[in-house]
């Protein structure tokens, strides 16, 4: 789990240098990646079903990215992008698309709702805490 946790840093890290994001952000963004995978990760050994771990995973990341885009004075999407990318469901759409291109229909069926309701999991989480987010008072407004 450790090596995996290593991975999604580094992978969230490469991201943000291909996203040019750089300085404190790009740090942030990486620790905010690698924090919505851990919590995935425990989710999932805790036994919570992959649309549950997903959708406390993205409110855990959404928050967190809100809380930094307020404090470094840059786009909340910057840390949000970042850290979505790593836990988006791309193996289920291959996997939906093979099972189509194979004539499984019942199985492609079954993966491409599976994978949907992943993708779905990690916008309503986002969009939850982004809502919740915009009803609070910036500091920097005042």
């Amino acid at each position: 789990m450790i090596l995996s946790i290593f991975g999604a840093f580094l992978a969230a890290l490469g991201f943000g240098v291909v996203f040019n994001v750089h300085g404190k952000a790009l740090i942030a963004a990486a620790v905010i990646g690698t924090i919505g995978y851990t919590c995935y990760e425990l989710q999932m050994m805790m036994g919570s079903s992959n649309i549950v771990a997903l959708f406390i995973s993205a409110m855990i990341f959404s928050g967190c990215s809100e809380i930094s885009a307020r404090k470094l004075k840059t786009p909340v999407t910057v840390f949000l992008i970042i850290a979505l990318i790593i836990l988006v469901p791309g193996k289920g759409m291959y996997y939906t698309m093979l099972e189509i291109i194979q004539g499984n229909t019942n199985q492609a069926i079954l993966t491409g709702i599976e994978t949907f309701a992943s993708a779905g999991a990690l916008a309503l989480g986002t969009i939850f805490i982004s809502t919740f987010a915009k009803l609070l008072p910036n500091k920097s407004k005042s």
